[in-house]
């Protein structure tokens, strides 16, 4: 699962102040409805919970058979091949559950798929300590480069599960695997499930799109009820005029998840520094970062802390334009005026408007959200040569999700499937992020399927939004388009401080005119953007990208700080973080019981998505300024996007270069 807009990377964004936003004219987005079916296998949906269980053991016995007849096959040249095939088979079994849990409506399909979700778990966990596989693996000799480096990830991936590990620690360490799979689901339920909400009088939202909260359920008093998510939170932080009602919400939001999730956490990362003790490492930052682009946290501490460097001045020079601001609107003098946390988006786009005269808001109904969805798939089939097809009658968990199979334009061959949930509900993930389903070898007629959930509004979107769409797209195309030889190289699979280059380099196209004359194609009835609406966002787009560049920086900080080894108490941890920052912090807030990626796949790793965006606006370079040129688009495809895992990045981002990758366009970008 890979994320974008999750409240960890939600520093500044860039909506401003409007009235009630006009209902968008309905798309009529172009995407070709097919009744074919869908490229792989159908999505599986379970009438009650006994049927997803009995489903979940059918497809644990399967692959126990299967590992079996793995387990006595000779370590000749094929192999490799034979294991490929076998993870396939698991992935096939198994991934469907992972999704179920964050976007199922049914609570109890959710809670059973958790249920097997841990179970295959331990499967996974035992299966990575399997000394015969180990041993075959040993033995083989691989036919080429690719082999070559399928068979080293393979050795390591079974290093890293204990295998080679005494007797003793072998245990622990498939102890400590289960009981982290454990409290992740944990950590990850306990916000997903969170029925909070805000209570609000009318007057208190005055500033606040209607659109936003006038269907919203209202209390005993008549106050507006409004929840947590990204929807609703972003737009009251951003245009609620009134302070105390943006410091209730602030104030809930970052109380997502609470003591227990703060407890879940503690354990989480004594354990992971306990499991990199096993390998005689001194934490879990140094056991996740020695195989990837990285190599150790002193390398990532150094580049965070270039980062910090580049930013500092800005930063600075912008939160003592917002306090002005802040104190400009209460008519009051500078000083002793402060900046409180819950003011940051609030002032932010004052600003923008003051200076810019900006309204994210107004672009709604310019981009309606099946539209916006259509131009980013044109925008993918123009530049990479492929085609998407909606599939109608597709089996899919909710009547908001789309489904599609997209296939090469040259060939017409099917490469992949596409499910997309665009709209938030009760229980559902509340974010936005791609699971990758299933993954390709299109040698074997293996094809690729991902789900892309985000959350928005039904009425259209703001260009921030549509940025996190093209953003999540970006995974999507990695996980479709990918062409490699064994499918566990495929997509998504590659070191996690590359895996958001891809996603990274979509971003922005938001602000490019030839892309939003796309929605002409795809959608011949909406209106266009008008030109002075979006030359007043381009203006404006980098602005506050100091508070918001060292924000990531902090986050990512604090993630390596928390994973660096000793007895650490999260909370304590990231006070004492934030507090040292210009804005200081919030006394009873809780930010870490909610900030999911350092629970979970991005432990010691959130500075993944600093250092892939080094990697993604190099890339951007061989545009030279023509996101939609094909010739460039087709090299990416083929270079980077098709080749997944199956080679380091540093040779792709080389190959399509042209040369090896560097840092000059990021920190340019950072002085914009």
């Amino acid at each position: 699962m890979y994320c974008l807009a999750s409240l960890a990377v939600l520093a500044v964004t860039t909506s401003a102040r409007a009235a009630d936003v006009a209902k968008p004219a309905r798309s009529t987005a172009t995407v070709p409805i097919k009744t074919t079916q869908l490229a792989g296998p159908a999505f599986p949906l379970y009438a009650n919970e006994g049927e997803l269980t009995t489903a979940c053991e059918q497809g644990l016995s399967v692959a126990a058979a299967a590992l079996k007849q793995l387990e006595r096959r000779p370590a000749d040249t094929s192999w490799l091949v034979a294991y490929d095939r076998f993870l396939g088979l698991v992935e096939d079994r198994s991934s469907a559950f992972d999704l179920m849990i964050s976007v199922h409506p049914r609570k109890q399909i959710r809670d059973v798929a958790q249920d097997c979700q841990l179970r295959w778990q331990g499967f996974v966990s035992s299966l990575f300590q399997n000394e015969k596989l180990f041993a075959a693996a040993s033995k083989v000799r691989p036919r080429d480069a690719t082999d070559r480096h399928y068979l080293r990830t393979t050795l390591d991936a079974f290093v890293d599960g204990g295998v080679a590990l005494p007797a003793g620690k072998r245990g622990r360490a498939k102890q400590i695997n289960d009981e982290l799979a454990e409290l992740e689901q944990k950590f990850d339920a306990t916000v997903r499930e969170s029925t909070t909400k805000v209570g609000f009088t009318e007057a208190e939202l005055a500033g606040v799109p209607p659109a936003v909260w006038k269907e919203a359920p209202r209390d005993v008093e008549g106050r507006v009820l409004l929840g947590l998510d990204m929807p609703t939170f972003v737009p009251v932080m951003e245009l609620a005029g009134d302070a105390a009602a943006r410091e209730r919400m602030w104030r809930a939001k970052y109380a997502e998840g609470g003591q227990a999730n703060l407890d879940v956490l503690t354990r989480i990362v004594v354990l992971r520094n306990e499991y990199a003790g096993l390998f005689d490492l001194p934490s879990h930052a140094a056991f996740a970062t020695r195989r990837r682009m990285a190599e150790s946290p002193a390398r990532v501490a150094l580049f965070l802390d270039q980062v910090q460097a580049a930013v500092t001045e800005r930063e600075k020079s912008e939160l003592e334009e917002l306090r002005l601001a802040k104190a400009q609107h209460l008519g009051v003098a500078p000083q002793g005026v402060r900046l409180a946390r819950w003011d940051l988006a609030f002032y932010t786009e004052r600003v923008r408007q003051s200076r810019y005269s900006v309204d994210q808001e107004a672009f709604r109904p310019y981009l309606p959200p099946e539209a916006s969805l259509a131009v980013v798939m044109k925008l993918v089939e123009s530049t990479m040569g492929v085609r998407y097809e909606r599939v109608a009658d597709a089996p899919v968990w909710h009547d908001d999700v789309r489904a599609y199979t997209v296939r090469d334009l040259a060939s017409g061959k099917a490469l992949g499937a596409l499910y997309v949930d665009l709209y938030p509900r009760e229980g559902k993930y509340n974010h936005a992020a791609v699971w990758p389903i299933r993954g390709s070898a299109p040698g074997r007629g293996r094809v690729s399927q991902a789900a892309l959930v985000v959350n928005f509004n039904r009425q259209g979107l703001t260009l921030d939004e549509f940025d996190t769409l093209l953003h999540e797209f970006g995974h999507a195309v990695h996980v479709n388009l990918s062409a490699t030889r064994y499918s566990g190289q495929s997509g998504t699979n590659v070191l996690l401080d590359f895996v958001e280059a891809p996603s990274q380099m979509l971003e922005d196209r938001a602000y490019d005119r030839k892309v939003l004359a796309l929605f002409s194609q795809v959608c011949p009835n909406c209106k266009p953007v008008p030109d002075d609406l979006l030359a007043k966002a381009v203006a404006a787009h980098h602005y506050g990208k100091g508070v918001a560049s060292a924000r990531q920086r902090l986050y990512a900080a604090y993630d390596l700080a928390l994973y660096s080894g000793g007895v650490v108490d999260p909370l304590a941890l990231w006070l004492r973080m934030e507090g040292a920052t210009p804005l200081g912090t919030v006394e009873g807030t809780l930010f870490p019981a909610s900030f999911g990626h350092i629970a979970s796949g991005y432990s010691a790793g959130y500075y993944a998505y600093l250092w892939s965006q080094v990697v993604a606006l190099d890339m951007r370079t061989a545009f030279a300024g023509n996101s939609l040129d094909p010739q460039v688009g087709r090299r990416y495809r083929h270079s980077v996007i098709g080749q997944g895992g199956q080679r380091p990045p540093a040779e792709l981002v080389r190959e399509f270069l042209g040369r090896d990758f560097d840092t000059r366009a990021f920190y340019a970008d950072l002085k914009k």
